[in-house]
């Protein structure tokens, strides 16, 4: 039956060297985990088998940084632990991009103190902020799509982006926009 009936496909694939390596590069993001303190679980949660990360190539958390190109940064950053961070983000190949996951990272969260660091985008540049306390994992994926997107052309290239949450109480300051973005619970 179906093997009288063979049908050649004489067709092309056409596109640009770039959308190619854009597209490649959209669908094999590394990310760098870096779990300081309590929002590493949720970033555990988000590469498990229920949000499955796997969908989007992300499945494969590299923690050597010379071999990823996303960092997400998970957690309270004390000013010593800045250098640590500074120092593996240095390591990274371009291009790189960093998610800064939860209000400690974004903007110190409840920790008003001396010793914390009061949003890491005053050593690093944050491509995506994830909103929350701690920010559920389906918002991370969220940001691994914004970051995807960015990645592949579909959006413009913004630093700062905000990814919002509902159960997101604390202020995010983005000195890019020299603004103060204020996410709460709906």
């Amino acid at each position: 039956m179906g093997l009288e009936q063979q049908v050649e496909n004489d067709g092309f694939f056409t596109t640009k060297i770039d959308a190619l390596v854009n597209w490649a590069r959209k669908n094999a993001v590394w990310p760098m985990p870096l779990g300081i303190s309590c929002c590493a679980i949720e970033m555990m949660a988000f590469a498990g088998p229920r949000y499955d990360v796997s969908r989007f190539g992300s499945e494969v958390f590299r923690f050597s940084p010379r071999q990823s190109d996303l960092l997400i940064v998970a957690g309270t950053v004390t000013y010593k632990m800045a250098k640590v961070v500074k120092k593996i983000y240095d390591q990274m190949p371009e291009p790189k991009y960093v998610m800064a996951m939860g209000a400690c990272t974004s903007s110190g969260g409840i920790y008003r103190t001396y010793a914390v660091v009061q949003g890491i985008n005053q050593f690093l540049p944050v491509d995506v902020y994830v909103a929350g306390c701690p920010p559920r994992p389906d918002s991370v994926l969220k940001g691994l799509m914004e970051i995807q997107s960015m990645i592949s052309g579909d959006k413009p290239f913004t630093r700062g982006t905000v990814i919002g949450s509902e159960h997101a109480l604390y202020d995010i300051r983005i000195p890019e926009h020299g603004e103060l973005v204020t996410l709460s619970g709906a």
